[in-house]
């Protein structure tokens, strides 16, 4: 049994923000492989079991809000006796532009609080991550052509829904990481990053 965990933050106003990408995937997962939503509440998540090439996968979307993600991944994992190598966690990452994917072990949490509640609640880095790229905010030259960020911080840009050709390229998106996935259910982390990783939509 695998565990597959994507995080982001619950409640309307967060549904298609770029933190949110890895709900985002979860759903979208449940729907090629078990065609409809049909999520339980536990441990502090919606769950719903799948199957995915004959492996069977619980999907988990943390419902603690993003700071607190470890809450629900720590007691899930230790109920269902599963092992680190059995966890896959997927998130935004907005040091790798949008569209492309790179699948890790054991890396620090690099400032994104899901994943560092995570670490501090498993006590290690030691397991699988999906980082979705979302991008930075977009960089302007000035008159004096001089680059800026201008004043959008990224705390704020993850917070943002996704633009409209963002939007419009994101079932492509999530498609990749999809078959990403399955990929890291046959064959393991490695495989799926020497296939993946750097591929981009």
């Amino acid at each position: 049994m695998k565990l597959i965990v994507g995080l982001g933050n619950p409640g309307p106003r967060y549904q298609i923000t770029r933190h949110n990408i890895g709900f985002i995937f979860i759903d979208a997962l449940v729907e090629v492989f078990h065609s409809q939503r049909n999520y339980k509440t536990e441990f502090k998540a919606e769950t719903q079991k799948l199957k995915i090439h004959d492996e069977h996968v619980i999907v988990c979307k943390p419902q603690t809000f993003m700071n607190l993600s470890g809450e629900a991944v720590q007691p899930l994992l230790k109920f269902y006796n599963l092992e680190l190598t059995d966890l896959l966690v997927v998130h935004d990452e907005v040091d790798q532009p949008f569209g492309t994917l790179k699948f890790q072990v054991k890396r620090g949490h690099g400032g994104h609080n899901g994943i560092r509640s995570i670490h501090q609640m498993l006590g290690t880095e030691d397991y699988a991550r999906l980082r979705m790229g979302v991008g930075r905010p977009p960089v302007f030259v000035d008159d004096a052509g001089e680059k800026t960020r201008g004043t959008m911080e990224v705390a704020d840009w993850v917070l943002q829904n996704f633009g409209k050709v963002e939007q419009q390229k994101l079932p492509d998106f999530l498609e990749l990481g999809i078959q990403g996935v399955e990929t890291w259910v046959k064959h393991g982390i490695n495989q799926a990053a020497t296939e993946f990783n750097g591929k981009e939509v």
